[in-house]
């Protein structure tokens, strides 16, 4: 499928000044064919914000997207971070410091809702605040909250509103973390769009971002989501994506190992248990992705023979498609509580203190790291 132009007459879309295409769907400027003669022309996304009052997500890589924050820190804005608490190390925006200046940040920490519900919820806020302060960011409020369950929103409207002043507010997050859900709250409490806006009342100024009027002449700027590669959401096909991102509350799955075993997370990840005592660990990953226990000795052998059909997903054919398999070794110092987070597909807590050597295995690039345990 090719675009409706050539040589000089490249159109761009009149709402937000983005060069159009129609062959992703997903990606900035994207245009259905059949919409190619409408007048004026504009953008899916634009579309749907002058027409249903809607933002649709929108994604660009990492180069791009710092190009577009690095435009904040001269600006008077209010920042809200939208951030994804199932992989939060892999969806928090680093170095976001440098580029927003001394413009006030809200963190938004949205999919409360996968958490058990007898969660702590005052120890995860520490656990967040804990972690910002590692990461260098500088918060002017954290809002835990559930864009599904359409919980705690109203405290982050209520934030928004006793900082904004006469700010922008400028809207920021990776991609699948919930932040066209946002943008769409913040239309509908805020704006004054209507059925008959045109789309000069939002002409974006910057190459994917979108300025949606505010009824005090200000804007909510919709900047695109950022691709970061080292998470499972973007190395997994269309069709897996729905196994790892979870849609209900986690069931934490406890399993009792002793040296020498191995968890697989369907075929797309591995957990080795490789020394120490007797101990239980607990696994935080979708309810979709089962679960199987070998012996460490046969992994390897296991993984060969039944990747894409005992241990799936992915299928053989998507597997092939993937990064190969980088082991990552991890010792868990004794005396303390950790968990081993993979970026996107979930984390392991070790429940005991008396330490532990472990490994890991997922796709080449896919974030792993240990963290103080989230609950």
């Amino acid at each position: 499928m090719t675009e409706p132009w050539s040589g000089q007459d490249i159109k761009k879309c009149s709402g937000c000044g983005i060069r159009l295409q129609s062959t992703a769907q997903g990606e900035p400027g994207y245009l259905p064919d059949k919409a190619w003669e409408r007048e004026p022309v504009i953008c899916q996304r634009c579309f749907r914000i002058k027409n249903y009052n809607e933002a649709s997500s929108v994604a660009v890589d990492q180069d791009e997207f710092l190009r577009l924050l690095g435009q904040i820190g001269g600006k008077n804005a209010l920042v809200i971070h939208i951030v994804d608490l199932f992989d939060f190390e892999g969806s928090l925006i680093s170095g976001l410091q440098r580029f927003v200046g001394n413009n006030p940040v809200i963190l938004a920490v949205n999919k409360t809702d996968l958490l058990p519900k007898v969660t702590n919820w005052n120890k995860v806020l520490n656990w967040v605040q804990k972690s910002c302060k590692e990461h260098g960011l500088r918060t002017v409020d954290i809002v835990l909250c559930s864009a599904k369950k359409n919980q705690g929103f109203d405290r982050l409207l209520e934030s928004v509103a006793a900082r904004r002043g006469d700010r922008d507010v400028y809207v920021v997050g990776a991609t699948n973390v919930g932040k066209s859900t946002l943008i769409n709250r913040l239309i509908r409490d805020y704006s004054d769009l209507d059925q008959e806006l045109t789309t000069s009342r939002y002409p974006g100024t910057t190459l994917d971002m979108v300025n949606i009027p505010l009824d005090d002449g200000k804007f909510i700027i919709d900047t695109p989501g950022i691709v970061y590669p080292w998470r499972y959401s973007e190395l997994v096909s269309r069709e897996d994506l729905g196994a790892i991102m979870p849609e209900n509350p986690l069931k934490p799955m406890v399993y009792q190992l002793n040296e020498g075993q191995t968890l697989f997370f369907g075929g797309l990840g591995r957990f080795d248990f490789v020394q120490g005592e007797h101990q239980s660990f607990t696994c935080f990953v979708s309810g979709r992705l089962k679960i199987h226990r070998t012996k460490l000795e046969r992994a390897d052998e296991l993984f060969e023979e039944h990747a894409g059909e005992l241990l799936s997903p992915p299928t053989r054919e998507r597997l092939a498609e993937m990064p190969e398999w980088t082991r990552h070794e991890l010792r868990i110092p004794k005396g303390s509580r950790l968990d081993v987070f993979m970026s996107g597909l979930g984390w392991v807590k070790v429940n005991s203190d008396q330490g532990a050597l472990v490994a890991v295995h997922v796709p080449r690039g896919v974030k792993v790291l240990l963290r103080p345990s989230l609950i």
